[in-house]
């Protein structure tokens, strides 16, 4: 019975110990490194969980916690407000695209509509083939220089 005892309370520290080790930030280990702390504890159990009480586990000095300041509001949060901007530009973006390529699908319906004979456009237009489409003087035409 004794012995049951004792091999439960080794048991019992064995644990307490790898957990404490697990559990320990890596940069408050003392001595060696949280690596070789978990293979002294497995290799040497009553042992390893000695040193690391003694000489491995972290002072108990309070460390200073990180003091977050929460927003109390939206648009106070910076964080919040430039997910917001990028939202915005995003949207913006999108409906450009969407207004572009609505253009150019309707670009394409309206070449696809026209017919592809050109004799068919200057029908349409009230010329014949032959004859020339004049409103005003070319401004680059020689022919009245020479």
């Amino acid at each position: 019975m004794l012995r049951v005892v004792g091999v439960v309370i080794v048991l019992v520290i064995f644990v307490y110990a790898l957990v404490d080790v697990i559990r320990t930030d890596r940069h408050q280990t003392r001595g060696i490194s949280k690596t070789a702390w978990i293979i002294v504890m497995i290799v040497l159990p009553l042992l390893g969980a000695v040193l690391w009480f003694i000489f491995g586990r972290p002072y108990n000095k309070p460390t200073a916690k990180p003091v977050r300041h929460q927003p109390t509001a939206p648009d106070d949060d910076p964080e919040f407000l430039r997910n917001l901007e990028t939202r915005r530009r995003d949207q913006a973006e999108d409906e450009r695209l969407k207004k572009l390529k609505a253009d150019l699908e309707a670009k394409e319906r309206g070449l696809n509509e026209k017919p592809a004979d050109s004799s068919g456009d200057a029908k349409s237009n009230g010329f014949k083939p032959g004859d020339a489409k004049r409103t005003e003087p070319d401004p680059h035409d020689t022919d009245e220089l020479k």
